[in-house]
């Protein structure tokens, strides 16, 4: 019955998201871990959904005229392969849970208390190919290993060190995550930790309606902070919630 609530919260998770270029692996991973799905099912399920949504969002901010290809590349040539071999990896439940609440105490912070804004008269750099390799791989492996596709560590780094302005970063980072996401689904299913169901399945056409929207909105017009912050805080609540558990 509780489950059923995911069927709310899936595609607001999932517009919120889209509308920035991720795909919502986080949002969906923190919700699910407060009903008591199992780790691979979560991962697995979060992975499919991360490939619908932000495969919609790509689409949107390429249309939208913000994909740079000079500036994926240095990141995608090392972070898919990676991304399968953290999929590949069979962890304990433990471990999982672990890297999966250190990710999730990283955004939750991130949205809660952090937004990141350029200085438009300010010129972009070009990536130094090395950085985007060694970038590329750090954020794959602990991708394909959690279930998410890393956009929303990829993309404030592209902010920051100015090598992309923010319409630009949204769209690296949503082929970023589609990549990454359908590698580490491939390394799930050579590794056989691939759990994927009928649940999972039916919370697909709930991510395409809210994926549809935050992509059109995200491209074109839409800041969503506020929503952000209400997300960051339903992930503080699922983080603080572990780490007491393990700790106490």
């Amino acid at each position: 019955m509780m489950n059923s609530l995911l069927y709310l919260l899936v595609p607001i998770i999932a517009f919120l998201y889209a509308s920035v270029g991720f795909g919502g692996a986080t949002g969906y991973l923190a919700v699910m871990s407060l009903f008591g799905i199992p780790p691979q099912e979560m991962a697995t399920t979060a992975l499919v959904l991360n490939i619908l949504v932000a495969s919609i969002s790509f689409s949107s901010f390429y249309r939208a005229g913000h994909l740079r290809r000079d500036l994926l590349l240095p990141f995608v040539v090392a972070s898919v392969p990676a991304a399968f071999l953290g999929g590949y990896f069979k962890i304990t439940d433990e471990i999982y849970s672990i890297l999966l609440y250190s990710v999730l105490t990283f955004v939750a912070i991130r949205l809660l208390f952090f937004t990141y804004k350029q200085e438009d008269n300010l010129p972009l750099r070009p990536v130094p190919f090395a950085w985007g390799l060694l970038i590329g791989f750090g954020i794959g492996l602990l991708s394909g290993m959690v279930g998410i596709g890393g956009g929303i560590f990829l993309s404030p780094v592209i902010i920051f060190a100015r090598w992309g302005n923010a319409k630009q970063a949204s769209a690296v980072a949503a082929a970023f995550i589609t990549l990454n996401s359908i590698s580490g689904l491939v390394g799930r299913v050579a590794g056989g930790t691939f759990e994927l169901t009928s649940f999972g399945m039916s919370l697909l056409p709930f991510g395409l309606v809210g994926a549809l929207a935050g992509s059109y909105w995200g491209a074109i017009r839409f800041n969503g902070i506020h929503l952000r912050r209400a997300l960051g805080a339903v992930m503080s609540f699922a983080v603080t919630n572990f780490w007491w558990m393990l700790w106490r």
